[in-house]
């Protein structure tokens, strides 16, 4: 598939100190800003994205308004005779 010239070239090309310099420097990075963004990340964060939220009182459940809840609404809905 490759000649014997062209894998030399590809080898004395990715063992030269510039290519090697440059890939430590980018894993550095790469560690670094890992480092700094785990520092920076709220605590907890990703528990809440997990767990469902549970409100308090949420086992109960709704009460269905009835025929005799008097709120009023009626009356004022009407308007009054004189």
């Amino acid at each position: 598939m490759f000649t014997d010239e062209l894998r030399k070239v590809l080898i004395q090309v990715i063992s030269s100190w510039q290519v090697l310099a440059v890939t430590i420097v980018l894993v550095l990075y790469v560690f670094l800003v890992n480092f700094v963004a785990r520092i920076y990340r709220r605590p907890g964060r990703s528990n809440r994205l997990l767990l469902p939220k549970i409100k308090p009182g949420a086992s109960e459940l709704p009460v269905a308004p009835s025929e005799t809840d008097d709120l009023g609404l009626e009356e004022e809905a009407r308007p009054k005779k004189k």
